[in-house]
Formats: C-alpha cells, structure tokens, sequence
C-alpha cells in the first residue's frame, strides 16, 4: 500500500488469480545486467516503497547499481526474520521490557508485536552432559564441581549392572552382564539396519539413551528459559517459537522455513531473510536472499523497519570443471573461502555463475554459502535454477507450487538458465575457480582461513610447534617437541604427545545439510569397524547432526551403529561442540596436557575453531569434513601421513590405511539416492509441526506483561529504555574518558561477547554465587542472555583477551585513577560509580566474526562511549551504533603508536550539534595532543539512531 508502483502489478501468466510486480518492465536493458542478488533487493524496494523508510530514489539508486555500488545507503525489508535462542532470548527480553516502558510512558504495551513474520528456534540450548551413552565428568558442562564418572554405558561393552532399555519398542535382550553376544569381537554378528539401536543389544528403540538424557538435562537446566518463550509465542503476534530438539536454526530455516517464493494472499514475491545467526547465508545456496545481523537491527526489523546496507559491490564467481572424487564439500568450501578470502570481499556481495554450479547439488551450495561469513562476504548467491527445483520436488514442495514458483522467477528474470548462451549479469569483478585443482584440506590450527592441505598436515604441524606463538605458532622448544606424558585412564595406560586428539566432534554448520559428507564419515567408520579400527577411550567424540533427518538417513543407511561403535554417538540436535557447549575433558587427561605442556588438538566438522573455542586445555584445532574427523579420532593424532603411515591396527595385525577404507563416490551416491528421499523431510516437517511432549506440557503465563521474577537468575528486565523519549538530543561530548581496554588487531565477537561456560573465578560466578548459586547450577553464557547483569559481567571476560595495559592474555584492565588491576567489569563498575565515562582502543578488524548483539550490548552497559579503532567488521559496526556507542575510526595510517598514544591518558571527543556521515572530530588528550579521526556513521538513519539512544529506543517511540 502506497507504493508508487501500481501499475506493474500483473497477473502471473496461466495463474491469473496470483499477482507480483513485474519489475523487470521497469528497468528495461538495466534490469537485465543487474546480478540477480541485486533484482532481489530492487523488487523488495519497488514493493515496500512509501516514500518514507523506502522512497521511490532508493529504488532507482538499485536500479543504478553499475554506477552508484558503494556510493549509496539502500534499505531492505526482508520478508522473514529467524532468531536462534542465544541471540533470540534478549530479542524476546527486550521486547517484554519495551511493553513495560511503553505502557509505563502510557502507550498501549498490546501494539508492541513483530510486524515482520518472525520464527524463533530454541536450538542453542544443548550441552553434552552425556555422550557414548555415559555421563561425562561434569553434569553441569556450564560451570559445575567435577564428578567422578558413573559407568560407562557404551555399546558392546560388559556392564556391572542390569539396565532396562528405554522407550515404547523394548529390547528383547536382558540387558545384563551376563549376555555372551555383548562379548564377541567387534561386530561378529550382522548390526540390524533399524532406525534407532538400544545401545546394548543393538535392537530397535523410539531414541537413544544419549539423547534422551541430555534432553532431560536441557529442560531441566533451561525451564525458566523456555517458560519465557512459551509466554513470548502466547502474548505476541506474528511470532512462531520452534521448540527444543527439533534442529539447528540455519538447518530448520533450510530445510522447514524457507518457502523460495512468497505467497500472500495470491501475491507473490521472492523470499529473504535476515536472522541473528551468521549462518542465515545458508539459504542463499536455495536462492534466498538472506545474511544475519546484529540482534539490535534485526529487532528493528521485526518491528517493521529496514535493514539498511551500502549498495554493495557484487563479485562474480565463476565455477567450472568437476572436484576431484576424494574432494568433499569441505574441501570445495575450503578452497572457495581462500580464493574468496584473497579477492578481498569483505562486505560484498558474491554470485556464482559458470559451468561449475551446475555440477554442485543445492547440499553443496547452501554448504558453500554458509562459509561466508568467513571469508568476510556478507552473502554468497546461487539464483534458483533447474537443480533447485529438483531439489525442492524431492523435499516435499507439491508439483503446481513448483510451477507457480517457476513461472514467477522466470517472469521476474529471477531464474538461472543453464544453458551456455544466456546471457550472465554484469559483475563488479569475476574470480575464477576451478573446482578440477581442489584436493582435500582441512583448516587451523587456530584460524578457519588457514588451511592445510591433507597431505601436508604432518610436516604444517611440526612447522607449527616450530614458529613463534601467533595465528599459526606454538614455540615448543626443539628438544620438547617429542616429549610424551604417559597416563592412566580406565585401567590403560595411554601416551600424549604433541598433536595428540582429544576432541573428535561431527557437528552441525557447514556439514549436516549435506548428506554425502555425513554419509561418507558413517560408511568410513563401517569400514574402519569391520576392519578392526577402534578409537581411544579418552577422545571426546561426539556426533550432533542439524536435524532429525541427519540421523534419520544415517540410521537408515545402517551407519549410524558404526559411528555409535566408534564413539560417535548422537548427543542431541543443537549447537554443542561449536560453540563451546562440550563438556570437559577427564581430569585425568587435562592434567597430563597441562602437566606436560602438550600441544592437544581438536578436530571438528563445524566451521568455529577460534583458539580455546573447544577448551581452555585444547590449543590446536583444525576443521575438516566428517569423514576425516572419523579419520583423524582413529589415527588418534594430526602428526600422520595418510599417504605413507596406517590409521592403525585391524584384525590379525593387519595395518589399515586411509584408502583402504574411504568411500568411493559411486558407493556414496547409491547411499544417497537410496536414504535421503522425500519421506525423511516429509516426517521432519511434521516433527517441527507437533512440537514434543515436554514442550507441550510446558506451563506458561499469558498476561499482556511479563510477570518479572526480581529474584530470577535467567530473564531481568533490562535497561535499554530508562531514557526513553519522544524526541532525540544532540549528541553529548565524552569528557576526560579513560581507555578501559586497551586492544590490538582482529579482537573478535568471541573476545567481547560472553559465550561458552561461566568460569568459577569470573565476575559472573560471583555475582550467581552471591544469588545464592553453586557452580554446578551456573549454566552457559548463553542460557543466561536474558539476565543483562550476567551477560554484562561477561562481557570481555575471554581468557584470550590481549589487553595491552596488562601485557598477557587475560580479562584483566587497570582501573588508573587507583591503580588497582581489575577485572574488567570490576574496573567498568568503579568508573560507573566515579562518574568517568570510558572508551576502547583497538587495532584492524575489531568485531570480527559471527553477528553478536551483546558484543555491542555488554560494552553499552559497561559504560563505554565510544570505540576508537583502525577498521571495523562492518556488522558489529552497525550493532554499536544501534546500541548507541559512537564508531570512531584513527585516519588512514595512523593508530595509536603512530600517534604516541598509551591509552594512559584521557579522551575527550566534542560532538557538533548536526552530525553528518563520516564527517571528522577532534579527540584531545589530558596531555594535550589533538588528532583526527572519522566518525563512522554512514548515513542519516545512522545518525537518528544515535541522537536517540540506539534502535531499540527509536521504534520504542513510535508506540508512544
């Protein structure tokens, strides 16, 4: 409604009932050489425009996007938002607390809703308190007094005890010790092909025991949590909550949520998304527009507003030629992300097109496009072509919406033709790749771009013991690089060493929406099992698929025993491993690394593998694809030639090679054909549509305004809107401003943003030991994100964080006007009450990485003014402005050494009555130096936000 437009509405075709803005007729010969990620954002302007949020020469500047990319600011109302629940819980607190203000400055709280559709997946909340159907050494993984380890529970195993098998179907076995088949080798007896296996007897059961206990300890540990959102899905409109243990919420938004085409009331447009989850690029490879954002901007969004983004440069990929067969999608991404890495795309918009996409299944597109954010691009696009409707017919969408949506594209000039003589769109720059010369690599041991061919692995290890501690190095002394730590576990003794496996984690992001990279690790470990390989008892091993379909098809392919057998057991559907949520590792292996200083790694199949992610004990970890992660926790170490040297030991001393047992691809696309059909998306879709029991019996409120526990360590109303107003003010100078951290280069969203287990020396652990908490009950960071007093406590709590006033990784500043070595929060608190405002200094890159709102929050609340830095990630950026903290950036070639800055001294920074975008301010020293530097707002929706405090604050207002 209003939109200037009208006339190009048409009807579609043979469907005159469906209507859509034929935009094509509106750019002539331009719309047709614009890249189609772009037609994308020109047909979201043309639909959305009403001359205010979206005016009629935003649309023409898209139009003109040869000329204007990188010149103008455009707005973008995507059609959806998906929030994951660690960034989702302060999205839905705030949203309560924005009720409670609005109706305490006398609005009328009930308007407050998303008016953008909006779906929350609550899937963030898992931690692996039981893995190998065993309890680990900590229940409580979030911060909890070790345990000695119950027994062991593993499958084929001899038990002390009787235990009766769980679920509906019972196991026909007696599920005692006594049982001789649970004795015989190593699978002497055929494994049935059944879709869930009672880990002792290997009979059918509804789940395994694993993930029926780690559910138990999620609804346990997050009741109050989930109360929350089922409160939240009650009382707000247009918001849809996804209960646990139903998927990843870049794999539900892939395989559940996504619809490709809208269709509203017989009007169609394309789908788009923005999310709080850096993986929201996944969609992209179904030709969805689609990239996260910071939770500040996508609450905007929800509430009617656009994201607003300069109209990007768009770099061309051009694919030819066929991978190699040993080539996995891992490997495709891997290579993809250095080429991309290289050609400098942060902040980008990149479009594959070329001979080469066709060879790639829509698997291995979204699988590509979800590694975008680490080559800096804010999306990577494959527009919809015959291989997605392909796609999209084998998962459940009906044949007359396939053919609306087919006619729509095509008559939008939305549709990839395959065909060698269409014409290609015109392109900011073309990086040519050629998927013939990609071998396999894996990528660490510290940075997800370093990569490391497979075969090299060996000699880049001892290379990295060798080189001086950095992004790659460990400077082990030469005479200590052979040193080995013998240990007692279980009854054995093992020997570490340098390179040893500890972590071993086939997990979500990147891998499990792909079915022949998970299917590859399960037929390897069937191989490797029937050749008589096992893994060490000691190595975490973990198995965490995205969805039920991901141990729906491996079980139905009859690998999913072989994975349990190797210690690759399902621990529940979630975000684990990855984001820190992994449970430690046996105390007495933790005492050996430490004891010996050995260089422990990790491997993992996700796409995170920043150094200490894991674990504080584990320094060295590499990404790689599941059937090298199975590969590597055989092998038990990363200083092995797969070429040269056997994984180990089988049957009758025969030594196994890598090839030996690696699936061919013929072998995996028969797997494939055959497992992962229709019926499996079928049956996820109505997982996800009948919810669980223990989500359905969940009680909850539904009064208009949350009832506020004051004593709830979990949800607290935040204080975002304390100011609240109707109408901005200028803004204020900072005045004699002390340096609270004082930081170097690429300080990453981890450093800032309090993610992972509470530490029992942090300021949070004191702050819930005060409440009245014991460690074991302390949870995650990101379980507590509805408590701003945690998370602000959290905030810069990383053990890695370098700060240079104290001169050692540590999250520790100097509070100056005492002279006291703090904690951060500690030193915050004191400025606080001192009434000295504070800012940070910082190197290249600061924010780097995934899309965190507390990264911007914490520091607000911390008291920081301002950030004064060399260069910025340009989505944390965004966040701190629509937090209301001033971006300041040092001119090109100056920093604080070049300056003789020691951020010693105090900052004062005077702020003009009329800001414009990127416009310079004068910053003067208690010393009495006055530099330059570039306040980084963009445009004069930035500008606004800033004048009133943040986004949260604007739209707060327009309820008023």
């Amino acid at each position: 409604p209003g939109s200037p437009y009208q006339p190009v509405i048409e009807a579609l075709g043979s469907y005159p009932q469906k209507k859509f803005y034929n935009v094509s007729k509106l750019g002539g010969t331009k719309y047709d050489t614009l890249p189609y990620s772009i037609r994308v954002l020109f047909e979201s302007s043309i639909r959305n425009c009403d001359g205010f949020l979206v005016k009629e020469t935003d649309a023409m500047n898209i139009l003109d996007w040869k000329t204007k990319q990188n010149d103008v600011e455009v707005p973008f109302c995507p059609a959806r938002v998906v929030l994951q629940d660690f960034t989702g819980i302060p999205a839905m607190v705030d949203f309560a607390a924005m009720r409670e203000a609005v109706r305490n400055a006398g609005g009328d709280p009930v308007k407050v809703n998303p008016a953008c559709p909006t779906d929350l997946t609550v899937d963030h909340s898992l931690q692996i308190d039981f893995s190998k159907c065993a309890i680990q050494n900590a229940p409580n993984p979030g911060g909890g007094d070790s345990q000695k380890p119950l027994t062991k529970l593993s499958p084929l195993k001899a038990q002390p005890r009787k235990l009766p098998c769980r679920g509906q179907t019972a196991c026909k076995g007696p599920c005692s010790a006594g049982d001789s088949s649970r004795n015989a080798g190593p699978f002497s007896a055929q494994i049935e092909n059944t879709p869930i296996l009672c880990p002792f007897h290997l009979q059918p059961v509804p789940e395994p025991e694993t993930v029926l206990k780690n559910q138990e300890m999620e609804f346990g540990r997050n009741r109050e949590r989930l109360q929350f959102f089922k409160w939240s899905s009650k009382v707000f409109k247009n918001i849809s909550i996804i209960p646990p243990e139903t998927g990843m919420a870049h794999q539900v938004n892939l395989e559940y949520l996504s619809r490709v085409v809208f269709e509203v009331k017989d009007f169609l447009y394309p789908d788009s998304v923005v999310g709080t989850d850096s993986h929201m690029t996944m969609v992209n490879g179904l030709g969805i527009l689609g990239w996260g954002v910071g939770g500040i901007e996508t609450e905007a969004v929800m509430l009617g507003m656009p994201v607003t983004l300069t109209l990007p440069e768009v770099v061309g990929c051009e694919l030819s030629g066929t991978a190699s067969p040993l080539a996995t999608s891992i490997d495709i991404v891997l290579s993809i992300t250095k080429h991309l890495r290289q050609a400098d795309v942060a902040g980008k918009f990149v479009e594959f097109f070329g001979s080469g996409v066709s060879q790639l299944s829509v698997a291995d597109r979204t699988t590509i496009a979800n590694m975008c954010p680490e080559y800096g691009a804010i999306l990577s696009f494959f527009p919809v072509d015959n291989v997605t409707l392909k796609h999209l017919k084998h998962t459940g969408f009906d044949k007359a919406k396939l053919e609306v949506m087919e006619a729509y594209l095509k008559a939008v000039k939305l549709f990839r033709n395959d065909e060698s003589s269409s014409r290609e769109p015109e392109y900011s720059q073309v990086v040519q790749i050629s998927l013939s010369s990609i071998i396999p690599y894996v990528s660490g041991p510290k940075r997800s771009q370093d990569r490391v061919a497979v075969n090299n692995m060996k000699s880049d290890f001892q290379a990295c013991l060798n080189e001086k501690s950095g992004v790659k190095g460990f400077q082990i002394a030469v005479e200590k690089q052979n040193d080995i730590v013998p240990v007692q576990y279980e009854g054995n003794e093992y020997k570490l060493s340098h390179g040893c496996i500890v972590i071993a984690a086939v997990i979500s992001c990147t891998n499990n929406c792909n079915p022949s990279v998970m299917l590859a690790a399960g037929l390897l470990a069937k191989k490797a099992v029937e050749a008589g390989l096992v893994v060490k008892p000691y190595i975490r091993t973990s198995l965490s698929p995205g969805s039920g379909m991901v141990t729906h098809y491996l079980s139905s392919s009859g690998v999913l025993p072989y994975l349990s057998k190797l210690g690759f057991e399902v621990v529940g559907y979630g975000c684990s491993t990855c984001v820190g949520n992994t449970a430690p590792l046996p105390e007495a292996i933790r005492n050996a690394i430490k004891q010996g200083d050995i260089i422990a790694c990790g491997v993992l199949s996700g796409t995170k593998n920043f150094e200490g992610r894991l674990c504080d004990c584990v320094r060295a970890n590499y990404l790689a694809s599941p059937p090298l992660v199975v590969a590597y926790a055989i092998a038990g170490t990363v200083r092995i030639d797969f070429e040269t040297e056997p994984l180990g030991t089988g049957f009758n001393g025969k030594s196994i090679y890598l090839r030996d047992i690696w699936p061919t691809r013929r072998e995996l696309h028969a797997v494939e054909e055959e497992c992962v059909i229709s019926s499996m998306f079928k049956e996820l879709k109505e997982k996800m549509e009948k919810g669980n029991k223990r989500w359905n019996l969940l009680e909850a409120p539904e009064s208009t305004l949350f009832p506020w526990d004051l004593k709830s360590t979990y949800i607290r109303c935040p204080s975002f809107f304390d100011k609240l107003a109707k109408e901005p003010v200028s803004p204020q100078p900072i005045e004699n401003a002390h340096v609270l951290l004082h930081l170097g280069d690429s300080v990453t969203t981890d450093h800032i943003s309090p993610a992972g287990s509470i530490a029992r020396s942090s300021a949070a652990a004191k702050y819930l030991t005060n409440k009245g908490l014991t460690p074991r009950e302390f949870n995650s960071y990101g379980a507590r994100r509805g408590n701003d007093a945690v998370m602000t406590r959290g905030t810069f709590a990383n053990i890695k964080l370098l700060n240079k006033f104290i001169g050692k990784p540590a999250p520790r500043t100097i509070h100056f006007p005492s002279g006291q070595t703090l904690d951060v929060f500690e030193a915050a608190e004191l400025y606080q009450k001192e009434g000295i405002p504070v800012i940070i200094l910082a190197g290249k890159k600061y924010g780097l990485g995934s899309s965190r709102d507390w990264a911007a929050k914490g520091p607000f609340l911390l008291g920081v003014k301002a950030v004064l830095a060399e260069s910025y990630e340009k989505v944390h950026k965004s966040q701190l402005i629509g937090i209301g903290i001033a971006p300041l950036q040092f001119l090109p070639g100056e920093n604080p050494s070049t300056l003789g800055l020691t951020g010693r001294e105090q900052f004062s920074i005077l702020f003009p009555p009329e800001l414009s975008p990127r416009m310079t301010l004068d910053i003067k020293t208690s010393t009495g130096k006055v530099f330059s530097v570039i306040a980084l707002f963009e445009n004069d929706m930035e500008i606004t936000l800033y004048k009133y405090g943040g986004s949260l604050n604007f739209v707060a207002r327009r309820f008023l």
